[in-house]
Protein backbone atom coordinates (compact mmCIF):
# COMPACT_ATOMS: atom_id res chain seq x y z
CA UNK A 1 0.00 0.00 0.00
CA UNK A 2 1.30 3.28 -0.67
CA UNK A 3 1.60 5.75 1.86
CA UNK A 4 -0.32 8.87 1.75
CA UNK A 5 2.35 12.39 1.51
CA UNK A 6 1.18 15.12 3.75
CA UNK A 7 -0.57 17.89 2.17
CA UNK A 8 1.85 20.85 0.96
CA UNK A 9 1.69 24.01 3.33
CA UNK A 10 0.39 26.97 1.80
CA UNK A 11 2.39 29.60 0.73
CA UNK A 12 2.60 33.27 1.82
CA UNK A 13 1.43 33.94 -1.68
CA UNK A 14 -1.10 31.39 -1.28
CA UNK A 15 -2.50 32.81 2.44
CA UNK A 16 -2.75 36.64 0.86
CA UNK A 17 -4.51 35.22 -1.90
CA UNK A 18 -7.22 33.47 0.12
CA UNK A 19 -7.34 35.76 2.46
CA UNK A 20 -7.98 38.44 -0.55
CA UNK A 21 -10.98 36.45 -1.90
CA UNK A 22 -12.57 35.86 1.42
CA UNK A 23 -12.78 39.98 2.38
CA UNK A 24 -13.93 40.34 -0.98
CA UNK A 25 -16.83 38.05 -0.57
CA UNK A 26 -17.39 39.50 3.19
CA UNK A 27 -17.45 42.57 1.84
CA UNK A 28 -19.99 41.72 -0.93
CA UNK A 29 -22.00 40.26 1.79
CA UNK A 30 -22.06 43.66 3.56
CA UNK A 31 -23.33 45.31 0.49
CA UNK A 32 -26.23 42.46 0.19
CA UNK A 33 -27.38 43.63 3.89
CA UNK A 34 -27.54 47.49 3.21
CA UNK A 35 -29.36 46.08 -0.11
CA UNK A 36 -31.64 44.03 2.13
CA UNK A 37 -32.13 47.23 4.44
CA UNK A 38 -32.50 50.06 2.13
CA UNK A 39 -33.88 52.34 5.23
CA UNK A 40 -30.11 52.21 6.17
CA UNK A 41 -28.49 53.26 2.52
CA UNK A 42 -31.24 55.89 2.08
CA UNK A 43 -30.17 57.70 4.99
CA UNK A 44 -26.47 57.20 5.07
CA UNK A 45 -27.40 58.94 1.78
CA UNK A 46 -29.48 62.07 2.89
CA UNK A 47 -27.83 62.57 6.35
CA UNK A 48 -25.12 64.42 3.83
CA UNK A 49 -27.11 66.43 1.97
CA UNK A 50 -28.81 67.54 4.93
CA UNK A 51 -25.81 68.51 7.04
CA UNK A 52 -25.17 71.09 3.76
CA UNK A 53 -28.29 72.38 4.32
CA UNK A 54 -28.68 73.26 7.83
CA UNK A 55 -24.90 74.03 8.30
CA UNK A 56 -24.81 76.43 5.24
CA UNK A 57 -27.69 78.53 5.44
CA UNK A 58 -28.34 78.49 9.51
CA UNK A 59 -24.43 78.83 10.18
CA UNK A 60 -23.92 80.85 7.23
CA UNK A 61 -25.56 83.93 7.97
CA UNK A 62 -23.85 84.22 11.12
CA UNK A 63 -20.11 83.48 10.85
CA UNK A 64 -17.74 85.28 9.00
CA UNK A 65 -14.82 83.62 7.38
CA UNK A 66 -11.14 84.91 7.92
CA UNK A 67 -9.78 87.40 5.30
CA UNK A 68 -13.26 86.72 3.87
CA UNK A 69 -14.74 84.80 1.71
CA UNK A 70 -18.28 82.76 0.77
CA UNK A 71 -19.01 80.86 4.14
CA UNK A 72 -20.09 77.63 2.48
CA UNK A 73 -16.83 77.25 0.26
CA UNK A 74 -15.24 77.36 3.80
CA UNK A 75 -17.78 74.88 5.03
CA UNK A 76 -17.75 72.28 2.59
CA UNK A 77 -14.09 70.55 3.44
CA UNK A 78 -15.09 70.71 7.25
CA UNK A 79 -18.16 68.99 6.11
CA UNK A 80 -16.51 66.22 3.93
CA UNK A 81 -14.27 65.49 7.26
CA UNK A 82 -17.33 64.89 9.03
CA UNK A 83 -18.87 62.50 7.02
CA UNK A 84 -15.44 60.71 6.44
CA UNK A 85 -15.44 60.43 10.23
CA UNK A 86 -18.83 58.88 10.82
CA UNK A 87 -16.63 55.58 9.31
CA UNK A 88 -16.14 54.86 13.11
CA UNK A 89 -19.51 55.11 14.22
CA UNK A 90 -21.34 53.05 11.44
CA UNK A 91 -18.72 50.77 11.33
CA UNK A 92 -18.44 50.28 15.40
CA UNK A 93 -22.18 49.47 15.42
CA UNK A 94 -22.17 46.75 12.50
CA UNK A 95 -19.20 44.76 14.18
CA UNK A 96 -20.76 44.77 17.17
CA UNK A 97 -24.29 44.03 15.91
CA UNK A 98 -22.68 40.83 14.16
CA UNK A 99 -20.67 40.13 17.45
CA UNK A 100 -24.05 39.83 19.40
CA UNK A 101 -25.97 37.90 17.36
CA UNK A 102 -23.53 35.12 17.17
CA UNK A 103 -22.55 36.46 13.41
CA UNK A 104 -18.69 36.64 14.30
CA UNK A 105 -18.94 33.35 15.84
CA UNK A 106 -20.72 31.43 12.83
CA UNK A 107 -17.84 33.05 10.59
CA UNK A 108 -14.92 31.68 12.94
CA UNK A 109 -16.46 28.27 12.43
CA UNK A 110 -16.01 28.41 8.72
CA UNK A 111 -12.80 27.83 6.80
CA UNK A 112 -11.97 31.65 5.86
CA UNK A 113 -8.81 33.62 6.51
CA UNK A 114 -8.66 35.22 9.64
CA UNK A 115 -8.65 38.39 8.50
CA UNK A 116 -11.65 38.39 5.89
CA UNK A 117 -14.20 39.45 8.54
CA UNK A 118 -12.50 42.60 9.46
CA UNK A 119 -11.41 43.41 6.26
CA UNK A 120 -15.13 42.79 4.88
CA UNK A 121 -16.50 45.32 7.24
CA UNK A 122 -13.87 47.90 6.54
CA UNK A 123 -14.22 47.44 2.55
CA UNK A 124 -17.73 47.96 2.55
CA UNK A 125 -17.50 50.90 4.39
CA UNK A 126 -14.83 52.31 2.35
CA UNK A 127 -17.19 51.48 -0.45
CA UNK A 128 -20.45 53.66 1.01
CA UNK A 129 -18.12 56.02 1.79
CA UNK A 130 -17.52 56.83 -1.63
CA UNK A 131 -21.49 57.28 -2.56
CA UNK A 132 -21.54 59.48 0.20
CA UNK A 133 -18.84 61.99 -0.67
CA UNK A 134 -20.64 61.66 -4.37
CA UNK A 135 -24.00 62.92 -2.66
CA UNK A 136 -22.43 65.99 -0.71
CA UNK A 137 -20.19 67.04 -3.34
CA UNK A 138 -23.59 67.40 -5.70
CA UNK A 139 -25.37 69.15 -2.46
CA UNK A 140 -22.51 70.98 -2.51
CA UNK A 141 -22.49 72.67 -5.86
CA UNK A 142 -26.02 72.62 -5.49
CA UNK A 143 -25.29 75.63 -2.47
CA UNK A 144 -22.61 77.18 -4.15
CA UNK A 145 -19.34 75.12 -3.45
CA UNK A 146 -16.83 75.58 -5.97
CA UNK A 147 -13.09 73.48 -5.95
CA UNK A 148 -10.31 76.00 -7.69
CA UNK A 149 -7.35 73.89 -8.14
CA UNK A 150 -8.49 71.98 -10.69
CA UNK A 151 -9.48 67.80 -10.56
CA UNK A 152 -5.95 66.64 -10.13
CA UNK A 153 -5.67 68.52 -6.33
CA UNK A 154 -9.77 67.62 -5.92
CA UNK A 155 -9.21 64.77 -6.99
CA UNK A 156 -5.93 64.15 -4.87
CA UNK A 157 -8.29 65.84 -1.95
CA UNK A 158 -11.36 63.15 -2.35
CA UNK A 159 -8.27 60.24 -2.13
CA UNK A 160 -6.95 61.70 1.27
CA UNK A 161 -10.26 61.71 2.71
CA UNK A 162 -10.88 58.06 1.57
CA UNK A 163 -7.37 56.73 2.67
CA UNK A 164 -8.37 58.48 6.59
CA UNK A 165 -12.50 57.03 6.28
CA UNK A 166 -10.70 53.37 5.74
CA UNK A 167 -7.97 53.91 8.56
CA UNK A 168 -10.67 55.19 10.64
CA UNK A 169 -12.85 52.02 9.59
CA UNK A 170 -10.04 49.80 11.09
CA UNK A 171 -10.96 51.66 14.65
CA UNK A 172 -14.73 51.41 14.26
CA UNK A 173 -13.82 47.72 13.24
CA UNK A 174 -11.38 47.56 16.97
CA UNK A 175 -14.36 49.27 19.13
CA UNK A 176 -16.96 46.66 17.68
CA UNK A 177 -15.27 43.64 18.90
CA UNK A 178 -14.23 45.11 22.26
CA UNK A 179 -18.12 46.53 23.45
CA UNK A 180 -19.68 43.13 21.62
CA UNK A 181 -23.27 44.86 22.03
CA UNK A 182 -25.11 46.88 19.94
CA UNK A 183 -26.14 48.75 23.09
CA UNK A 184 -22.95 50.11 24.16
CA UNK A 185 -22.00 50.61 20.84
CA UNK A 186 -24.90 53.19 20.51
CA UNK A 187 -24.04 54.75 23.36
CA UNK A 188 -20.68 55.78 22.25
CA UNK A 189 -21.49 57.03 18.94
CA UNK A 190 -22.25 60.93 20.77
CA UNK A 191 -18.90 60.54 22.03
CA UNK A 192 -17.87 61.29 17.93
CA UNK A 193 -19.42 64.72 17.94
CA UNK A 194 -17.14 66.45 20.34
CA UNK A 195 -14.31 65.25 18.20
CA UNK A 196 -15.45 66.94 14.95
CA UNK A 197 -17.14 70.10 17.26
CA UNK A 198 -13.63 70.67 18.72
CA UNK A 199 -11.91 71.81 15.37
CA UNK A 200 -12.00 74.45 12.32
CA UNK A 201 -14.68 72.72 10.39
CA UNK A 202 -16.96 74.46 10.89
CA UNK A 203 -15.79 77.80 12.68
CA UNK A 204 -12.41 79.53 12.70
CA UNK A 205 -10.59 78.68 16.20
CA UNK A 206 -9.41 81.50 16.67
CA UNK A 207 -12.33 83.08 19.36
CA UNK A 208 -11.40 79.70 21.08
CA UNK A 209 -9.95 79.49 24.96
CA UNK A 210 -6.03 78.70 23.99
CA UNK A 211 -6.41 75.49 25.72
CA UNK A 212 -9.38 74.50 23.67
CA UNK A 213 -7.76 75.96 20.25
CA UNK A 214 -4.06 73.88 20.77
CA UNK A 215 -6.55 70.82 20.92
CA UNK A 216 -8.36 72.11 18.07
CA UNK A 217 -5.36 72.17 16.19
CA UNK A 218 -3.81 68.88 16.50
CA UNK A 219 -7.34 67.39 16.13
CA UNK A 220 -6.82 65.35 12.77
CA UNK A 221 -10.27 66.81 12.23
CA UNK A 222 -8.60 69.81 11.79
CA UNK A 223 -6.21 68.53 9.69
CA UNK A 224 -8.14 67.19 7.05
CA UNK A 225 -10.00 70.33 6.59
CA UNK A 226 -7.04 72.50 6.04
CA UNK A 227 -5.84 69.88 3.77
CA UNK A 228 -8.92 69.67 1.89
CA UNK A 229 -9.16 73.22 1.57
CA UNK A 230 -5.53 73.59 0.19
CA UNK A 231 -6.26 71.33 -2.20
CA UNK A 232 -9.63 72.76 -3.48
CA UNK A 233 -8.73 76.40 -2.82
CA UNK A 234 -11.25 77.09 -0.69
CA UNK A 235 -11.39 79.92 1.94
CA UNK A 236 -10.10 79.41 5.57
CA UNK A 237 -6.42 78.23 4.67
CA UNK A 238 -3.85 78.37 7.81
CA UNK A 239 -1.48 81.54 8.49
CA UNK A 240 1.66 80.81 7.81
CA UNK A 241 2.79 80.67 11.73
CA UNK A 242 -0.15 77.80 12.19
CA UNK A 243 0.55 74.39 14.48
CA UNK A 244 2.75 71.99 12.19
CA UNK A 245 -0.65 70.23 11.14
CA UNK A 246 -2.43 72.90 9.86
CA UNK A 247 0.74 74.46 8.65
CA UNK A 248 1.32 70.75 6.80
CA UNK A 249 -1.77 69.24 6.66
CA UNK A 250 -1.54 66.89 3.67
CA UNK A 251 1.11 65.52 5.72
CA UNK A 252 -0.32 65.63 9.07
CA UNK A 253 -3.22 63.69 7.54
CA UNK A 254 -1.32 60.66 5.41
CA UNK A 255 0.32 60.43 9.03
CA UNK A 256 -2.64 59.71 11.34
CA UNK A 257 -3.61 57.44 8.26
CA UNK A 258 -0.42 55.32 8.51
CA UNK A 259 -0.88 55.28 12.12
CA UNK A 260 -4.15 54.34 12.67
CA UNK A 261 -3.53 51.46 10.20
CA UNK A 262 -0.33 50.31 12.29
CA UNK A 263 -2.27 50.20 15.51
CA UNK A 264 -5.58 49.34 14.70
CA UNK A 265 -5.39 46.52 11.57
CA UNK A 266 -3.09 44.59 13.72
CA UNK A 267 -5.54 45.08 16.81
CA UNK A 268 -8.83 44.18 15.39
CA UNK A 269 -7.49 40.98 13.59
CA UNK A 270 -5.95 39.77 16.80
CA UNK A 271 -8.97 40.89 18.88
CA UNK A 272 -11.36 39.10 16.36
CA UNK A 273 -9.28 35.89 16.25
CA UNK A 274 -9.43 35.27 20.41
CA UNK A 275 -13.11 35.94 20.63
CA UNK A 276 -13.95 32.14 20.62
CA UNK A 277 -11.15 31.25 23.21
Amino acid sequence: MTALSPAPLATPATRLRWAVADGLTLVGRELGRIRREPGQLIAALIFPAFMVLLFGYVFGSAIKVPGGGNYREYLMPGLFTMVTFTSVMAVTLNVATDAANGVMDRFRSMPMARSAVPFGQTGADALLGVLNMVIMAGAGLVVGWRPHHGVVATLQAFLLLAALRYALSWVGCYLGLVVKNERTADQLIPLVFPVTMISNAYVPTDGMPAWMRVVADWNPVSAATAACRDLFGNPGVPAADASWPLAHPVAAVLLWTVVLLAVFVPLSIRTYGRRGR
